[in-house]
C-alpha cells in the first residue's frame, strides 16, 4: 500500500467483514480480532479486485517493506537522514543491511542501490516537471551531496 487510496481501499474491505484494526500502515495492517480463513480468503478476493495483493510470505513482506522505505524516503520525505542509506534501512526494517541487500538482490533480480536510483531518477523527472525548483535544489532534496554528484 503504497497511497492513501490503498489504505481507504483496505480499510473499507476489513469494515465489510466486520474487522477490527488498530493500523493500516503502509505494507502492513494490524488487526485487533483473529482472523478465520474465510474473511481472509475473502478480503484476498476484494483487495485483488482493487489491485492490491495479499502476502503471506515473511520474505515477500520484507521485500515490500524495503521498496516502501525507499519510496517513502525519495518521494515522500525532504528531511536528509542523519546517517547513510543502509544503515536508515537497517534501522527502520531491525537487520543487518548485508541480510537485505543479499535478499533483494536474490528476490528482485537488482540491487537496493539500482532500485534507490531508478526512484532518483522518477522522483528529479516530477521535480523537473513541476518546474518549481531549480537542479540545486533538485539535487538537495534527493540527498546528492552536490549538483555534481546530481549530475
Amino acid at each position: 500500500m503504497v497511497s492513501i487510496r490503498c489504505k481507504m481501499m483496505v480499510k473499507q474491505e476489513l469494515q465489510k467483514l466486520g474487522l477490527h484494526f488498530v493500523t493500516i500502515d503502509l505494507g502492513e495492517i494490524d488487526i485487533l480480532e483473529k482472523i478465520s480463513l474465510e474473511q481472509r480468503e475473502k478480503l484476498k478476493i476484494e483487495l485483488l479486485k482493487s489491485g492490491l495483493e495479499l502476502m503471506d510470505d515473511k520474505k515477500a513482506i520484507l521485500i515490500e517493506k524495503i521498496k516502501n522505505v525507499i519510496i517513502e524516503l525519495i518521494h515522500h520525505t525532504d528531511e536528509i537522514p542523519k546517517i547513510n542509506f543502509s544503515q536508515h534501512l537497517s534501522q527502520k526494517l531491525d537487520y543487518d543491511y548485508t541480510y537485505l541487500s543479499n535478499l533483494f538482490s536474490e528476490t528482485e533480480g537488482t540491487t537496493i542501490e539500482h532500485f534507490v536510483l531508478l526512484h532518483k531518477i522518477e522522483r528529479a523527472k516530477e521535480l523537473i516537471l513541476y518546474d518549481e525548483l531549480n537542479f540545486t535544489e533538485i539535487a538537495f532534496k534527493l540527498h546528492y551531496s552536490s549538483i555534481g554528484a546530481f549530475f
